[in-house]
């Protein structure tokens, strides 16, 4: 307590002229102001020389970008961090930094230093204000992204040739197993890296060249190939791919946009006749799925032998197809949406010089059956399906699962 008179005063000198004021260093003011470094740019942001932030952000996007790419990154792949603190970086490319302090203050970034007394309270709220706001933002921007992409997901996509050729659409695709690299939809390809001409081969090394009309397209998020129904609609692989002197099996995921008339899914040969074809020809004045072998080499009706399906609906309509060889029962069999069309015993199978083919077949030394639709998830196996296996290939279940042997647009 005091008596209520006024404590004794000492007043300060008055400063000397050309000093800086009170705590500062003689001399004229240093660029920026006291607590800032001299040279342009200011805290967070680089200095002369050095390089830009390759996370900068995309001034168009609102999103960090890609440095390799340039393209905005994937919110949900995360953000780039500060390497020392983990803490986002801005848009400029440097930490987030504090506001300036008032003119005429140091600016605190820690405990006190010599020379002040209080910290900027005021700058160090607004610098945390702009963090939270500039983090929100983010998590906004990628919320609304995951979003768009989720709903994205759940549409499937229909092509159309060039002619209005309708194709499969999505919902169609199988659930048989895949190889690692298909799994992901990002990681999957249908064609050979630099070639978007030639099929890829999941299983084996064998890819499928394609003719100008058999052209690769998307199914969902994966592909197809769509022919025109011409004689340009084929594709073929450099080699034969299937063993006909041994047991086998072949499917397929086919669409039918042809109201008449032959039309192959896949065979084998292109010398005088085919060793088998599978799709389809009509049969008692009507289409029909079918699969017929050859067993002489002059491609002559009397020696093939042929399992067909009528009376199924063949026009736009997805369908899998499965047609098998048992070499020790000696007998082929169609299958078609996983039940069994037919079963017929047969001599040894031809075995015809040529690749595997695409949409046509040869007959008499005449290429036949131009495919005019869609065809997707083209297996073979080195074995004969079972009735039991062609129902569970159907449903996704088939275990435990046979690998193929070649395999192609994978769905």
């Amino acid at each position: 307590m005091t008596d209520g008179t006024n404590p004794p005063s000492h007043p300060h000198p008055e400063p000397a002229p050309g000093s800086g004021g009170y705590g500062f260093p003689p001399g004229p003011h240093a660029q920026g102001g006291y607590g800032y470094p001299t040279p342009s740019g200011g805290y967070g942001y680089p200095q002369s020389g050095q390089q830009p932030n390759p996370y900068q952000q995309d001034p168009g996007t609102g999103y960090p970008q890609d440095p390799a790419a340039g393209y905005p990154q994937d919110p949900a792949a995360g953000y780039p961090q500060d390497p020392g603190g983990g803490y986002p970086q801005d848009a400029g490319g440097g930490q987030w930094s504090a506001a300036p302090a008032q003119p005429g203050f140091t600016r605190l970034a820690g405990p006190d230093l010599p020379g002040s007394s209080q910290p900027d309270w005021e700058a160090m709220a607004d610098r945390s204000a702009a963090e939270r706001r500039k983090k929100r933002l983010w998590m906004l921007g990628g919320a609304v992204t995951v979003l768009a992409l989720l709903a994205g997901g759940g549409t499937f996509f229909l092509l159309g040739g060039d002619d209005g050729q309708d194709a499969q659409p999505a919902n169609s695709a199988s659930a048989s197993p895949e190889p690692d690299d298909s799994k992901g939809p990002a990681a999957y390809t249908a064609t050979v890296a630099g070639d978007d001409t030639l099929l890829r081969d999941s299983y084996g090394g064998m890819g499928i060249r394609l003719g100008p009309d058999l052209k690769v397209g998307p199914l969902g998020k994966r592909f197809q190939v769509v022919g025109k129904g011409n004689g340009n609609s084929w594709g073929q692989s450099a080699e034969p791919v299937v063993d006909v002197t041994k047991s086998f099996t072949v499917t397929a995921r086919a669409y039918n946009s042809a109201a008449k008339g032959s039309r192959i899914v896949m065979s084998q040969g292109d010398g005088e006749s085919f060793s088998f074809e599978l799709g389809v020809n009509e049969v008692n004045g009507k289409q029909a799925w079918i699969f017929r072998v050859q067993t002489g080499d002059k491609g002559a009706a009397a020696t093939t032998r042929t399992v067909t399906a009528e009376g199924l609906n063949m026009v736009k309509t997805p369908t899998l197809l499965m047609a098998t060889y048992d070499a020790d029962k000696k007998a082929i069999a169609l299958y078609v949406d996983g039940k069994k069309a037919g079963e017929t015993p047969v001599p040894p199978i031809w075995q015809a010089p040529g690749p595997l083919q695409l949409g046509r077949s040869k007959h008499h030394n005449i290429w036949t059956g131009p495919w005019q639709g869609a065809l997707h998830s083209l297996k073979t196996y080195d074995m004969a399906f079972t009735a039991e296996q062609a129902a569970a290939y159907k449903e996704g279940k088939l275990d435990p699962s046979p690998k193929p042997t070649h395999a192609w647009l994978l769905t």
